[in-house]
């Protein structure tokens, strides 16, 4: 498979290339972890956000980026996200959301 590379920021439809809605998405975090902004090369204490890792069959595990503080469900429980979006930066994908649910 060829990537195709996008000019710009965050965009769902790179997102809808590699999260498919066809198959279910796992949490694997029981924790949030935190991201911390940096200046001039070393870390603030500032929060710049909060990422936790999930998979769906056929891909590697990946990690999500959060604005705001979320709740996570119980392990391997499967989600929904709200708006997730992705950014292609040379060979890696980066995702964030604007929040998840869990799917009963």
């Amino acid at each position: 498979m060829k990537r195709q590379f996008h000019k710009g920021g965050y965009s769902n439809d790179i997102a809808n290339q590699y999260v498919t809605n066809e198959q279910p998405i796992y949490s694997l975090s029981s924790e949030l972890e935190t991201q911390y902004k940096y200046e001039d090369g070393k870390r603030t204490d500032e929060v710049a956000g909060y990422k936790a890792w999930f998979i769906q069959q056929g891909l590697t595990p990946f990690t999500v980026k959060f604005r705001d503080k979320i709740k996570l469900p119980d392990y391997m429980s499967i989600v929904e996200f709200d708006n997730l979006q992705a950014i292609e930066i040379k060979y890696n994908v980066y995702f964030k959301a604007d929040g998840l649910k869990e799917v009963k």
